[in-house]
């Protein structure tokens, strides 16, 4: 858990750094990602100024005896490195429901139980993106997700995302 706050406060003194470049004001699309489970994410940005916004998504992971929806916000700082390419990164937290199957065993008969529990996390962002000449910003980002209240656990969410910029 130190690890994750001196992140945070690492991220948040960097972005003080930020240089002013252009960034979309408005940006909608979909991130596949994988994080114990493959699944799709609407995504929007919007920006809060010439080099911060704020990117929302709302995600679906499922696997074989389990699905996740959850909602994630995040605050990011863009640097430019050259041209159309952009690094950001930034913390942000969010909420989900997931539910699962539980199989018990009563003497060698096994039944199946849908069961489902509320969940909240912190995450952080840090990604590579290149904004074409035409409206469409395509990205690749790490996101460490720190459950809190259903899981002891770290997820590392790695995804690739194509989105539409008005």
């Amino acid at each position: 858990m130190k690890n994750a706050a001196f992140l945070i406060i690492a991220i948040t003194l960097l972005g003080f750094q930020a240089k002013a470049q252009e960034i979309s004001k408005n940006a909608i699309g979909i991130r596949l990602s994988e994080s114990n489970g493959f699944g799709p994410e609407v995504n929007y940005q919007r920006a809060l100024g010439d080099s911060n916004r704020l990117e929302l998504g709302l995600a679906w992971h499922s696997e074989r005896y389990w699905d996740d929806v959850k909602f994630t916000g995040i605050y990011q700082w863009v640097w430019n490195i050259d041209g159309g390419f952009n690094w950001y990164a930034g913390p942000g937290l969010g909420a989900g429901i997931e539910s699962y199957d539980r199989y018990y065993d009563d003497d060698y008969s096994y039944y199946r139980n849908k069961d489902s529990e509320a969940f909240a996390f912190f995450t952080g962002d840090v990604g590579l993106e290149y904004s074409f000449d035409f409206p469409l910003l395509v990205s690749f980002d790490f996101r460490p997700q720190v459950n809190l209240n259903y899981r002891d656990d770290v997820n590392f969410d790695v995804g690739i995302s194509a989105r539409y910029q008005f």
